[in-house]
């Protein structure tokens, strides 16, 4: 499957997202919104998606 729409400025490897280049591990937004659920991150599991859609 080709991904015509591939942001190749955004990586991505979660294939449940909806926005998931299916056939490349790139993101198909031009633009994602990163946060995170913690009041002081200190590692990379404290930082979050926030542009994240559930596939169907």
């Amino acid at each position: 499957m080709n991904c015509n729409n591939a942001n190749k400025s955004i990586g991505c490897t979660v294939e449940k997202c909806a926005h998931h280049c299916h056939s490349e591990n790139y993101c198909t937004l031009d633009q994602v919104s990163i946060g995170t659920h913690e009041s002081d991150p200190k590692v990379c599991q404290c930082v979050d998606c926030e542009s994240f859609t559930p596939k169907n």
